[in-house]
């Protein structure tokens, strides 16, 4: 695994270059636009916005499409994730022995959400975000349903790859458009997170009773139908922007030197990348995992995605907790914290059975899902908005490029040695983050986090 895990890094070398190409020269501008200038104050934030900024950067988005771009959220996990917990159905029917064997047709799927959020980035930025958002409702709901008509093992892999293709778009441009006013960044992205797992949590529960009442196509097809009609609501409810992000004016929250800046970019992506293989690892592995951990005790279906629900949604909680905590105390402490938790509780994972695993996957999974809102805080707190798309998207493309190969891994790593092996490799990969986190700069003296 370490070796194709490391091809799969070099192969990546010409994205990293563009990152680091991007993040010297918005150094750059950062220390030609603030220099060394003092914290920025509250009467700084809610000054009069400069000259082409929208009506709406005054007073922020509202409800409803606030809400709608949390529900974007959901969606984009939720449908990433169908697969996963109908792929012994699925396998059944399209002939296959054993899930694993179908498992790595799903890659392309998770390959095109990473590399495809460096053009959605791009053009999130440069197109404006609002037209991009209404391409993800309507196109990922048009996947599906194409999904919910495949015939055969590729004729999938191709329906799921375009599922991946318009899930890429969310995080670059659903996420900086969320936070673009909003006054407690941090508390805003965990809510945003917990959407995001909310949909991880319905993937499971809502799977599972799809597949045993009405089959797996319903799977499909049923959020498909809802996705549009969220499209349709977003185009009525959210207002045109005046022009594109990247032609407003505006400065990041917390100016650092090119030299620091260019270091916590690197470490956000590293952390990014093996963060991404724990969550691909987990959510991917877990509806299989729960079934051969409960054999004897609990064997039903639609039971087991309940259970699988529960677990996600408990664990969607550390979201909100912990996009509080980034409002009001350092990243790196509160970071390190959380992942070096990971690991003995991975390493517990791997031995347990029945009920005691349930409780272990909780805890498991509330750490990895509160690990996730570092990496877009990070990118609120020192990247201006007209870049954050593309920023977004160039660590997307990275990160959830290679650890797509989590899911082309799963079923065969699980069927040689076995989820345990998976379990103590994921403690490794956690051990691995912890590390990464320690290289984050530290925020002390660094201004206090405004509104950008």
């Amino acid at each position: 695994m370490a070796a194709i895990l490391g091809h799969a890094h070099l192969g990546k070398v010409a994205e990293f270059g563009c990152l680091a190409t991007m993040i010297g020269k918005y150094a750059k501008d950062s220390r030609r636009q603030f220099g060394h200038t003092p914290a920025m104050t509250a009467a700084t934030a809610n000054s009069t916005p400069p000259p082409g900024a929208t009506p709406i950067a005054r007073h922020g988005w509202s409800r409803p499409v606030m809400l709608l771009l949390n529900i974007a959220h959901a969606i984009d996990h939720m449908f990433l994730l169908i697969f996963a917990a109908a792929v012994a159905a699925i396998a059944s029917t399209f002939g296959f022995s054993k899930w694993e064997d179908l498992m790595p047709y799903s890659v392309g799927a998770f390959f095109l959400f990473g590399v495809g959020a460096l053009p959605s980035g791009r053009l999130g930025d440069l197109w404006g975000r609002r037209v991009m958002m209404l391409v993800f409702f309507f196109g990922i709901g048009a996947a599906a349903l194409l999904t919910a008509l495949t015939q055969n093992a590729w004729q999938l892999a191709a329906a799921l790859t375009l599922i991946g293709a318009f899930a890429s778009i969310y995080h670059p441009v659903g996420i900086p458009m969320l936070v673009q006013h909003a006054h407690n960044p941090g508390a805003t992205i965990g809510v945003n997170g917990l959407a995001g797992n909310l949909g991880v949590a319905v993937a499971a529960l809502a799977t599972g009773f799809l597949v045993k009442w009405i089959g797996w196509r319903a799977a499909f097809a049923i959020p498909g139908a809802l996705s549009l009609a969220c499209g349709i609501a977003f185009a009525i409810a959210c207002p045109r922007e005046s022009e594109a992000p990247a032609k407003r004016k505006g400065k990041a929250q917390v100016a650092l030197s090119p030299a620091l800046l260019a270091r916590a970019f690197l470490v956000m992506t590293a952390a990014a990348i093996t963060g991404s293989l724990l969550f691909n690892f987990s959510t991917n592995g877990n509806a299989q995992l729960l079934t051969e951990r409960f054999r004897g005790v609990v064997e039903d279906p639609a039971l087991l995605g309940a259970l699988l629900a529960v677990v996600y949604a408990v664990a969607s909680l550390a979201q909100v907790v912990v996009g509080r905590m980034i409002d009001r105390v350092a990243l790196k402490p509160l970071y390190f914290g959380i992942t070096l938790t990971q690991i003995p509780l991975l390493l517990l994972a791997a031995h347990a059975q029945g009920w005691w695993m349930f409780a272990a996957l909780v805890a498991v999974m509330i750490f990895i899902f509160g690990a996730i809102p570092f990496t877009d805080a990070m990118i609120v707190r020192y990247v201006d908005d007209r870049l954050r798309s593309r920023v977004a998207g160039m660590r997307l493309g990275v990160s959830f490029g290679i650890s797509s190969l989590a899911v082309y891994l799963l079923g065969p790593f699980v069927k040689g040695m076995g989820f345990d092996s998976l379990l103590i490799t994921m403690a490794v990969i956690a051990a691995c983050t912890a590390l990464v986190v320690t290289f984050l700069p530290s925020e002390h003296g660094a201004p206090a986090a405004v509104p950008a």
